[in-house]
Formats: structure tokens, sequence, C-alpha cells
């Protein structure tokens, strides 16, 4: 058996993407039929195999496997050389999948890496293989892939687990509806004879509609202590203020800093903005207000109905920042993308 790996597959690797929908789709939504999986709430990462051991890639790029130690010594345990993983790390903290406990492992130099594995152990949810035998698998169907996965899963020990997935709407509809208690984020749909998508959004996606992602681009206060997010999403082509975030608690604030930063090229915003020409900052002293400007980054926020297509009408409340998903992948709230349901 060869040891090397495919070429484009020795990592970084550019992974496949999803597309949100509306609702969960009609089983024929998808070439093949679809096939449903849970939507982990976690981070995206690829384990890549070779002969001198396992590294951890994340979505945008950065190897992990000095972060994830754990999970990189369980593929080097389990794996055979020559393969290649899609699939998310998460956390499980009283049987409910933990992604503050995750966000942080994230940024842990080797030396604090293994203390922080031992205190907040990480497990790895493979949904789909891209090598194995150092032969490339992206052509193949994705039940051609998910069955050879199947295969090489059934001696794999915790922390290596396989995602589940069915073709049966009335499971995945169950999962959906059932899941969210342990921190399910919704369902991600493929089909059965697509192959990987690499880089593309071939896949789509279903959420749970208590929350919603957007682009936080500046916030109020200082980048090493944000007071409040400034909220944007991309509207005729344009990122535009669209809301701000209540007051962030310490702990919020605490999270989100570490991924503010200056911003790396020309901003599409102002340093300052008109109270009377933005209803949202109508509660600001003076006729300005002063936004400190960062670079985009994606962050989820609880959010009521009141939505006008232009604005949130109401105040926005942080969740968490998700460093791991791509500015360019938000969209607004009802936005209409792929397929009809």
């Amino acid at each position: 058996m060869s040891a090397a790996l495919p070429s484009g597959l020795a990592g970084p690797v550019q992974v496949a993407l999803a597309r949100a929908v509306d609702r969960i789709p009609y089983p024929g939504a998808l070439p093949g039929g679809c096939r449903f999986e849970p939507k982990w709430d976690g981070f995206r990462v690829v384990a890549t195999r070779d002969l001198h051991g396992t590294s951890l890639w994340s979505r945008r790029g950065t190897d992990l496997s000095a972060t994830f130690p754990e999970l990189a010594a369980a593929c080097d345990d389990q794996l055979p050389p020559g393969t290649v993983l899609d699939g998310e790390a998460v956390i499980w903290t009283a049987g409910h999948l933990d992604f503050g406990a995750l966000q942080t492992r994230m940024g842990r130099g080797p030396r604090t890496a293994a203390a922080h594995a031992a205190g907040h152990p990480a497990s790895y949810v493979a949904f789909d293989i891209l090598a194995h035998d150092s032969r490339d698998l992206r052509h193949l169907p994705f039940d051609d892939r998910r069955a050879l996965l199947d295969r090489l899963a059934a001696g794999w020990r915790p922390p290596l687990n396989l995602s589940l997935v069915t073709a049966d709407p009335d499971v995945a509809t169950e999962w959906f509806e059932t899941y969210p208690v342990v921190g399910i984020e919704g369902l991600i749909i493929k089909g059965g004879t697509q192959p990987y998508p690499t880089g593309r959004r071939d896949w789509l996606k279903v959420k749970h509609r208590d929350t919603v992602d957007v682009i936080c681009a500046a916030v109020i206060g200082r980048r090493s202590s944000p007071q409040e997010v400034v909220a944007g999403l991309p509207i005729d082509g344009t990122l535009k203020i669209v809301g701000r975030t209540a007051p962030l608690s310490t702990s919020g604030s605490r999270a989100l800093a570490p991924w503010l930063e200056s911003p790396r090229a020309d901003h599409p915003w102002p340093a300052q903005v008109l109270r009377t020409a933005f209803s949202r900052f109508n509660t600001a002293r003076s006729d300005v207000v002063d936004l400190t400007l960062v670079e985009p980054v994606v962050v989820e926020v609880r959010a009521d109905v009141g939505w006008d297509g232009q604005n949130f009408r109401h105040l926005l409340r942080f969740v968490r920042v998700r460093p791991d998903t791509e500015v360019s992948s938000v969209r607004p709230p009802n936005a209409r993308d792929g397929p009809p349901a």
C-alpha cells in the first residue's frame, strides 16, 4: 500500500460546502436522492493520514494538529496511511454539544494543548472519505464513498466516530425536531450520486431558525474589549449595516475579542455613522456613533421577527463567534437559495 496522498489532498484541503434552504427538501431534490445527516455543532476538520502521521486541517487551511493532539493520535492509531477524512471536531459536555468548550481549545500552543485536551477532550465525527489506500475518491458517488467509510469505521473506537446518515425523510424530520436538545444545529443534505463537490455549494443545509448568522464588520468599543457588535449583511451586492446587538456580557466580549482584527483592506463602512441615518443607533446621546472597524467575521445572533428586508428593527443578542464560517456564505434572513423545498 502506498503512503502518498493524492494531489490536492495532502493538506490543506479545499472542502465541499452547503447552501442554505428554508426547509427540509423533498427526497428527490438532489441527484440520486437525498441523504440526510445531522449538522454537527463543531469545527470542520479534514484529517490527512500518511506514513509520517496525521495532520488536521481547518476549513480555512489552518493546521490544527497541535490544537487537537488527542484526535491526531487517534487517527495515527486507527487510520491506515493514505487516508483522508472530512468531518467535524466536537466536544460533548454532559450529553450536549459544547461549542464554548471547543472555542477554548482554539489557538492553544503545544505546551497547553495537552492540558486542555485532558480537561475538554474532543471527538471527531467523520461524514465523508476523500482518499483511501492513496486513491482519490472524490469522483465517486456519495453512496459509494459512504459505503467505504462505513467499512473503514467498523473498527473505530472513540474519539473517532461515524456520523449518522439516512435516506428516509421521516427519520430526517425526527432528527431535525428532536436532536436540538443535544445541540444538533439542523441537517446537511447530499445527493446519493453526487461526487464530492470540492469548493462548491452543491450540498444543502437547513438550520433551526432561532438564530441567524450575521457579519461583524465593526464593534462599538475597542477590539480588545468590544461592547456591542455592529451587524452587517450583503444586500444588493453591498455589505450594509443592518443592526447591532445589545451590550455584550463580559463572557461574550471575551469570547469575541480574540477574533477581531484590524481591516486588511479598504472597509465598506465609515468610522462614524449619524444616528439620524441609522435608527438602530438612536440610543446614542451624540449625533454620531463611533465604530471600531474590524476584518469581517461571522457571528451568530438571536433575532426576533423584526426583519424588514433591510434592517433588524430590534436589538440582536450575541450568541457566539463563528470563525470557521465563510463570510461569503452569509445571506439575509429568508433569502432563497437553491432548489425549491
